[in-house]
C-alpha cells in the first residue's frame, strides 16, 4: 500500500517553512489510499496550503532552498499531492528544489483547488498566482511555464514586470488554434472533437495509455493505469473539458513584444503536442530571449529529457540570481479604457450650464466609483472624457459595460474604447502607442457601444464575454488596419 506522508517542517531565519522534497526521517501519516499503479513507495510531501483569491481557495505548496523563488505554472491538470507518486514528478521538482524555492499549485477548477463553475480565463489565473506569491510571501518569482500554463506566465511577466524575476517557458505556444500566420495548433473543429472524445473517455486505462503516447512516449506502456488514476483525482470529466474549452481561444502573440524580463524557451525537438517551430516563435518575438532545442518526444517535463531541462533551468536561475540590482520597471502590460459622451455640447445647451455642470459631477462620481469597484485607476479626466487603465482586460471590459449603464441612467450616451498594449508609466503618467490606439477606438465606437481591439478580444478567451466583428478600421496617426469588436450585452 502506498502512504503519502506529511513531513515534519524545519523553519529558515525568515520564518518560511523549506526542506528537501524527500528524504525526512520523521513524519506523521497523513493517509492511506489505494495502491498506487506501479509504484509501492512511501512518498514524503511538503505541506499543501491554501490561498485565498477572490472567492476561490487555490491548493499551494513550497519546498526547496535557493537564492530565486520558482513558481511551477502546469499546463493541464493537476494534483500537487497525488503527482508526487508520478513517474518523473518527485525527482525533476526534487531537483527544482536543491537550487530554487519551488512553489507549485493546482488551477482553480482542478485537483485540491477549489472546484469552479464556468470558465477562468488568463487575466484570472493570473490573479491565482498572484495570491499563491502573496501567501507564500514571494515578492518576486521566476516563473516555469509549460503549455498554457506558459502562455499565463507570458501575460504575467507582462503584465507584472515588477514581480517577475524572469521566464521559463517549455512546451508552450503563442496560440492554441492554427491560424495561417501561426500553423500549429488544431483547427476549432479539430480541437472540440478531441475534447468531446476524450470527455467520454476520462479516466479509463485506454485513455490514460493515449494521453502516456502523446505526452510522455519516453515512458512505458506499463505506466498508464498510473496516469488513467492520476488524471482522475485531477479533475473530473466535465472539469477537464471546461479546462480545455476555456483555453480553445487563448493566444497571446500581442503580448509577446511587452516581455522584458529575462527569458528563457526549452522545446524538445519530437514535441507531439506542441511542435518545437512554436517555441522558436515565441523566442524569435521576446526580445533577448534565449532558445534552446531539447532531446526527446516528451511534452511533460517530467520525463524523457528531464534532466537536460533541469540543466538549462538550474544555469538559467544561476544567471538570473547574480543580475545587478533590479529597477522598477516602467513599461508594462496594461488596458486602456477611454469614454466620451456622445453630443456633449447639444446636451450643455439644452441643460444650461449650471445643470450640465451638475450632470457631469454626477458623471464623474458615477464613473470613479465603478473604477474603484473594479480596480481600475484613473489617468485623466478631460471635460466630458475619461481616459483610466486597468491591469486585467475582462475586468476593465464589465467596468466599461456597467459604467455605460450606470450613465445611462443620468440620460446620457457614451462611446468607449479599449485596448490593451505596452504603455510606459512616468510619474503616474501613462504614454504611448497603446494609448493613441485606445483613444482612436473610442472615436470610432457607436453611441452606447464598447469596441476594443482584437488583442482584448484574444486577451479574455474563456471569459465568457461574446463580441461581434465591427470590421477592420484605419486610426490616424497609427499604422496599419485595425479589427475591431464590439462587446454583445
Amino acid at each position: 500500500m502506498v502512504e503519502l506522508l506529511w513531513r515534519r517542517r524545519t523553519r529558515s531565519a525568515a520564518g518560511i517553512s523549506t526542506s528537501s522534497a524527500c528524504g525526512a526521517t520523521a513524519s506523521v501519516p497523513l493517509l492511506a489510499c489505494k495502491p498506487w499503479p506501479g509504484n509501492n513507495a512511501r512518498v514524503e510531501l511538503p505541506e499543501t496550503r491554501y490561498a485565498r483569491s477572490g472567492d476561490v481557495w487555490i491548493a499551494y505548496q513550497v519546498f526547496g532552498e535557493g537564492p530565486v523563488d520558482l513558481v511551477f505554472a502546469p499546463g493541464f491538470v493537476s494534483n500537487i499531492e497525488v503527482g508526487w507518486l508520478l513517474t518523473g514528478r518527485a525527482q525533476f521538482l526534487e531537483a527544482a528544489a536543491s537550487f530554487a524555492r519551488v512553489i507549485q499549485f493546482d488551477k482553480r477548477g482542478t485537483g485540491m483547488s477549489d472546484p469552479i463553475r464556468g470558465y477562468a480565463p488568463l487575466e484570472t489565473q493570473m490573479e491565482d498566482v498572484r495570491a499563491v506569491m502573496d501567501a507564500a510571501r514571494s515578492e518576486r518569482a521566476a516563473l516555469f511555464g509549460v503549455d498554457t500554463g506558459g502562455m499565463m506566465s507570458i501575460v504575467f511577466a507582462a503584465t507584472y514586470p515588477e514581480r517577475t524575476a524572469a521566464l521559463l517557458l517549455t512546451g508552450t505556444a503563442a496560440r492554441t488554434l492554427w491560424a495561417p500566420d501561426h500553423p500549429w495548433g488544431p483547427t476549432e473543429a479539430e480541437y472540440l472533437r478531441v475534447v468531446e472524445e476524450e470527455e467520454h473517455r476520462w479516466g479509463s486505462e485506454g485513455h490514460g495509455l493515449d494521453m502516456l503516447r502523446r505526452y510522455s512516449p519516453s515512458l512505458p506502456d506499463s505506466s498508464a493505469p498510473q496516469w488513467s488514476a492520476y488524471l482522475r483525482q485531477s479533475a473530473s470529466p466535465g472539469a477537464y473539458a471546461a479546462f480545455r474549452r476555456m483555453n480553445m481561444e487563448n493566444d497571446v502573440r500581442d503580448v509577446l513584444s511587452a516581455i522584458h524580463v529575462p527569458t528563457l524557451v526549452a522545446h524538445r525537438v519530437g514535441d507531439q503536442v506542441v511542435d518545437v517551430a512554436a517555441g522558436q516563435y515565441l523566442a524569435d518575438r521576446i526580445l533577448g530571449a534565449r532558445f534552446v532545442e531539447l532531446p526527446g518526444a516528451d511534452h511533460s517535463p517530467f520525463t524523457g529529457s528531464s534532466a537536460e531541462l533541469i540543466a538549462v533551468t538550474r544555469e538559467f536561475i544561476d544567471e538570473v540570481s547574480r543580475e545587478p540590482t533590479w529597477h522598477e520597471p516602467n513599461r508594462v502590460l496594461a488596458t486602456v479604457v477611454f469614454t466620451d459622451i456622445v453630443g456633449s455640447t447639444g446636451k450643455a445647451a439644452e441643460l444650461g450650464d449650471a445643470r450640465w455642470g451638475e450632470v457631469l459631477q454626477q458623471h464623474h462620481s458615477a464613473i470613479r466609483r465603478q473604477l474603484s469597484r473594479y480596480g481600475g485607476k484613473e489617468v485623466d479626466t478631460s471635460g466630458d472624457g475619461f481616459f483610466a487603465r486597468f491591469e486585467g482586460p475582462a475586468r476593465a471590459i464589465r467596468c466599461a459595460q456597467t459604467i455605460r449603464e450606470v450613465v445611462g441612467d443620468l440620460g446620457l450616451s457614451l462611446r468607449i474604447g479599449l485596448h490593451t498594449g505596452e504603455c510606459e508609466i512616468v510619474d503616474g503618467k501613462v504614454t504611448g502607442i497603446a494609448v493613441h490606439i485606445g483613444a482612436r477606438i473610442a472615436e470610432a465606437a457607436e453611441p452606447d457601444e464598447v469596441l476594443v481591439s482584437s488583442t482584448v478580444k484574444d486577451l479574455v478567451a474563456g471569459s465568457g464575454l461574446q463580441f461581434e466583428a465591427r470590421g477592420t478600421a484605419a486610426m490616424k496617426g497609427v499604422p496599419g488596419d485595425w479589427q475591431l469588436y464590439a462587446v454583445k450585452d
